[in-house]
């Protein structure tokens, strides 16, 4: 819970304060300061204390889209407990348009970091110590990497009534049950005690308007479920529930061309029913690509050329 006094970076946020805040962690070899701002909103009232963060991976640039727009439509102002924003968490990566840190690593594969470590894992340790601690529940925000498309979807671990409890609330189109990945941020916070949403959507490089608003109606809701939507915000009450995944699978190409994809993330597939097809650049031969068994395209591959063995679709398996 919110505590009358926070100090966060070495600065004091009263309660019905907000401050902007930047964590400066190291420089660019060219001497240049990069910092990472931290926007909090406090209500006067006590309640919990939230973390929307973004751009963990510097190139998934629509988790980066709803925090900001959290932050322009004045959502992120609570009416009870507070509200910390951090819209690019990997402020290098975003420089440069890349899912890495500088040192070529991949943040959300390091934490809970090291002091004394790599770039990457120094940040994570200072963002472990300096602002998860104040934290009671986080929603981060994803994309789909290497021009796959994922269907707006929340992941949780399996096994954790509170936390599918919070996704029921979230409401995205699907909810997938995934194990924490040793070394993600998502982990680490779970280890900390913080209730943590991992919510994907779009993909890299790219800003899609459904997705965007799927992100930021999803955090409504959990806001209003926690007492803290201010409430002059008007809330879209969820149309469905979502769709809770069990287990999925991944389909690769059996063939090297160009991808000729019109079936979209979050369709519905049924067994045998062709979703594509790769043809050679030179109109000599073209190749069905079939579902291999029942489901929901929870991620589509959008590039035109394809690799054999490249993932193409991840499908549903089996509904929770």
């Amino acid at each position: 819970m919110s505590a009358k006094e926070l100090t966060i970076l070495g600065e004091t946020i009263l309660p019905g304060q907000g401050k902007t805040l930047n964590m400066e962690i190291a420089r660019l070899h060219t001497m240049t300061k990069l910092k990472v701002p931290v926007i909090i909103e406090r209500a006067k009232v006590d309640g919990p204390t939230v973390l929307f963060t973004a751009g963990l991976h510097g190139d998934e640039i629509n988790g980066t889209e709803i925090v900001r727009q959290m932050i322009a439509r004045n959502i992120n102002k609570p009416r009870a407990g507070t509200i910390i924003c951090i819209p690019v968490v990997n402020i290098f990566g975003f420089v440069n348009q890349s899912r890495e840190f500088p040192d070529g690593r991949d943040l959300n594969r390091v934490f809970p970091g090291s002091k004394k470590g790599s770039l990457a894992s120094r940040f994570a340790y200072f963002l472990l110590k300096e602002i998860v601690p104040h934290v009671d529940y986080a929603i981060d925000f994803h994309a789909g990497g290497a021009s796959r498309f994922n269907a707006p979807q929340i992941r949780i671990v399996p096994n954790d009534a509170n936390l599918k409890a919070l996704s029921e609330v979230f409401n995205a189109p699907f909810t997938l049950y995934s194990k924490n990945i040793p070394g993600s941020f998502r982990s680490a916070c779970s280890k900390l005690g913080v209730k943590m949403l991992l919510f994907e959507g779009g993909k890299s490089l790219d800003i899609n308007a459904d997705v965007t608003q799927e992100g930021v109606r999803g955090a409504k809701r959990v806001l209003h479920h926690l007492g803290m939507l201010n409430p002059k915000k008007n809330l879209r009450l969820a149309e469905r529930p979502t769709i809770c995944i069990e287990t999925s699978a991944w389909m690769r190409a059996r063939e090297s061309g160009l991808f000729q994809n019109p079936t979209k993330a979050g369709q519905f597939v049924t067994k045998g029913e062709v979703i594509a097809c790769i043809t050679d650049p030179f109109g000599k031969y073209e190749k069905k690509v079939r579902a291999p068994h029942s489901g929901y395209i929870i991620n589509s591959n959008d590039s035109p050329i394809v690799y054999e063995g490249d993932a193409i679709f991840h499908i549903s398996v089996k509904m929770g």
